[in-house]
Parts: structure tokens; sequence; C-alpha cells
């Protein structure tokens, strides 16, 4: 289990599975799952839109959400996303 794992605590109420979904779907399940959320606590999304490439790292700089996780060869899907004060 990567480090990263072992210093966040998921829970699938904040899983977003939105694989085989395209643009803007992804984005859009993001945002809902973001607004039900406190400052400080983290989504996961799995994704394999590649517009989701460019699309969540530009929400979260717009919003001031910080993206904590993006693809990676051991993860090609998943983004983490921690929530801003905004």
């Amino acid at each position: 289990m990567p480090s990263l794992y072992k210093k966040i605590r998921m829970t699938d109420q904040n899983l977003i599975d939105a694989r085989g979904l395209r643009c803007p779907e992804p984005l859009m399940l993001l945002k809902a799952k973001m607004r039900l959320l406190h400052p400080g606590d983290t989504a996961e999304l799995w994704s394999d839109d590649p517009v989701s490439a460019r699309d969540v790292p530009a929400y979260c700089r717009f919003l001031g959400h910080e993206l904590i996780a993006a693809p990676d060869q051991d993860h090609p899907c998943r983004y983490i996303v921690k929530k801003g004060l905004k």
C-alpha cells in the first residue's frame, strides 16, 4: 500500500467511480461531491476520461482545492482532491 494511502483516510462515501463516463460527467460528479465536504476533507475520483487530466487540475486551481494525487503508472485513473477553504 502506498504511503499516500496511509496518510489519507478514504471512505467509500468519498469515492467517485466515473470510469467509462466522458466529459463533463466526471468533473460534474466531483464538483457535486466537493460541495458536500468540509474544508480539509478528501474525495477520490476514478476517471479514465483523458479530458479529466486537464479538467481536474484546472478545477482545483480555480476553486482553491489541493490535487493530492493524479494518475500515475500504479493508479492510472485516480485523482485525490482535498477541499480548500472556499
